[in-house]
């Protein structure tokens, strides 16, 4: 039984999807470069259960692990290329403005607001 006031976190089909999709994508890597798991996880490393467990699509795999598994696929570069804010459309339109240090909530109420 849970514990009161603690609801299961439920994962959205488009974040279920990637992560399937991220499984697949690592395991067709490892698999290109000839690599078995144990291989992997030793170039990583990580443990073979956390090789495991990423090709599986478990999102409790660390950040830091996956980007040590994908050095050791030699693709952690795409992804901070992927990842470059200013390839996007909104991030080249905005490329001359002075981003703000932090970012306050907007209102989201009418105008009677505040």
């Amino acid at each position: 039984m849970q514990a009161k006031g603690k609801r299961k976190r439920v994962t959205p089909p488009l974040v279920s999807r990637a992560l399937r999709d991220l499984a697949d994508d690592v395991a067709v890597w490892r698999r290109l470069r000839g690599m078995t798991q144990a291989q992997l996880a030793d170039r990583a490393g990580v443990s073979r259960d956390t090789v495991t467990r990423l090709e599986a699509g478990d999102g409790g795999v660390s950040t830091e692990n996956l980007l040590r598994i994908l050095r050791a696929l030699g693709v952690v570069d795409s992804l901070s290329a992927a990842l470059d804010p200013y390839a996007s459309d909104v991030g080249r339109m905005r490329s001359e403005q002075q981003l703000p240090r932090r970012v306050r909530p907007r209102s989201l109420g009418g105008p009677d607001d505040g």
